[in-house]
């Protein structure tokens, strides 16, 4: 009874790295839009998985491989090779998006620790967010009082008038509640797989945001673009037979160790479970 309480007072206090994590992610990423465009931004934000990486080294959530850095490194040679020379450099711009590249890489991992222990009790991501979410919003808070130009709120076009104020909140509603279904749903695959998993599958998104730069924004796109995007197809097919050979792997060596096991879970594991577990055998 007295540990179920300890882990109850304590669980908040473990939940706010990864709250404050996730709130600089994405604060900063938006603070860089200000001086930098959405193309620029996309090219420095795909240095997250080599940060990613690290992290999880770090935690111990994947083992250190040649093959693994690899595979991450080419993927971040074709995100960046799609969105270069698009762009003119803006030093604080730059310095927001690769500080949020960092705490991208840093709340994916502590999320993926947060979802996989039994110790904290927080597999289901609905009750992951609702700790993260508080401590995002007060985060968020603080960011925007000393970033955002609060003396300009009511001369600026968007919330000048009623109509104006009606319509930018709806926009911000539609477009909160896009980022909601978003986390929600990276959550729920971090829960079943990993943090590199779901930052690998994240290209997908990189590839849409650049497509709309090309139509809304209308930027070029030129043969190196291409070549990048190909080059990023060829990093996730790779990434993806990586992991499916070691959960292959890993599949055959449980199932020759405890044979009355028929159904093996297809799932990444925190290495150091699976170095206590052996242990105990």
């Amino acid at each position: 009874m007295e540990g179920l309480l300890h882990e109850r007072w304590t669980l908040p206090f473990t939940v706010v790295p990864t709250a404050l994590g996730t709130a600089l992610d994405v604060n900063l990423s938006n603070a860089s839009l200000v001086s930098i465009s959405v193309t620029f931004a996309t090219m420095c934000k795909s240095g997250s998985p080599i940060f990613l990486l690290l992290f999880a080294f770090a935690f111990r959530l994947e083992a250190p491989s040649y093959r693994l850095a690899g595979i991450i490194l080419i993927i971040s040679v074709g995100i960046l090779l799609t969105v270069a020379k698009e762009t003119e450099f803006e030093f604080w711009g730059f310095i927001f998006v690769m500080l949020a590249s960092v705490m991208s890489g840093f709340r994916w991992s502590m999320t993926q620790i947060l979802l996989q222990r039994e110790a904290y009790g927080l597999k289901n991501p609905f009750t992951l967010m609702s700790y993260v979410t508080p401590v995002m919003a007060v985060v968020t808070l603080m960011l925007s009082l000393g970033l955002d130009p609060w003396k300009e709120f009511t001369s600026n076009g968007y919330f000048n008038s009623i109509w104006h104020v009606t319509r930018s909140s709806l926009l911000m509603l539609f477009g909160g509640a896009l980022a909601f279904c978003m986390v929600l749903t990276e959550y729920i695959l971090v829960s079943v797989t990993s943090a590199v998993t779901v930052t690998v599958a994240g290209v997908v998104k990189e590839a849409v945001t650049i497509l709309v730069a090309v139509f809304y924004f209308h930027d070029s796109f030129t043969w190196l673009k291409g070549f990048g995007l190909i080059i990023i197809m060829v990093g996730v097919s790779l990434f993806n037979w990586y992991k499916y050979k070691k959960l292959q792997k890993k599949s055959s060596e449980d199932k020759l160790v405890d044979s009355q096991s028929t159904n093996v879970a297809s799932k990444y594991v925190i290495l150091e479970e699976t170095d206590e577990e052996d242990s105990q055998r």
